[in-house]
């Protein structure tokens, strides 16, 4: 009896390990219905769009595909994104991501896009840092305006490891509330987006990043 029990423990944890709250990557615990959005060499459904948009676009790209296929941002290039021309309303996005740890180096900078307007005027960004970050911030549109909003100060666990090492994002946006996961950990919730399709992107801002595993799921 008691090895009957035992065995059924041990069956239902390894059905359920992936479903757990805390477990640091969705494509295990849902793997069905995820689009592989990864840029390849060509850059085929992406667009380079400068922050803010008016400025010009430097002829020479700062994004490259390394061979295993990982995405380099050398962070040489100016402050852009790297938009995926596909605009989504409900969705789940997991990205994983890695700083390039340089000596000396204090501020590292970059994010993780989610319903952005094409050309990045309305933005919500899941904010890329060295052991800080894990918070959205941007531009909603309200009553005509585009006020400024962070939920820096309501961050609820720093989760987001130093340069170096891989982090993984996950964001699920439903309705009007965007909710972040950084490797596992539930760290930002934002309830008040107003815009309720857009585009999802990556961030240059003079640091070297690299990115992999970027997938998106619909969720409409």
């Amino acid at each position: 009896m008691k090895k009957t029990i035992l065995l059924a423990l041990l069956v239902l944890g390894i059905i359920g390990i992936g479903f757990l709250p805390g477990h640091p990557n969705i494509l295990n615990a849902k793997s069905s219905g995820w689009m592989n959005i990864m840029p390849t060499s060509g850059f085929e459904g992406w667009t380079r769009v400068t922050i803010p948009p008016d400025r010009p676009l430097p002829k020479k790209s700062q994004w490259s595909i390394a061979a295993n296929g990982v995405l380099i941002c050398a962070g040489d290039g100016g402050h852009e994104w790297l938009r995926y021309d596909h605009e989504f309303g409900n969705f789940l996005f997991h990205v994983e991501w890695r700083l390039a740890k340089q000596p000396g180096k204090a501020n590292y900078n970059s994010g993780v896009f989610v319903r952005n307007d094409a050309k990045g005027v309305i933005w919500y960004q899941a904010q890329v840092g060295s052991a800080s970050g894990g918070y959205f911030f941007g531009q909603n549109p309200e009553n005509g305006l585009l006020p400024r909003f962070s939920l820096r100060t309501a961050l609820t666990r720093q989760a987001v490891k130093p340069a170096g090492n891989w982090n993984t994002f996950d964001i699920r946006c439903q309705g009007k509330k965007l909710v972040l996961r950084v490797n596992g950990v539930l760290t930002s919730v934002y309830t008040t987006c107003n815009n309720p399709r857009g585009y999802v992107g990556l961030e240059a801002e003079h640091s070297r990043i690299e990115f992999r595993h970027v997938r998106i799921k619909p969720l409409d």
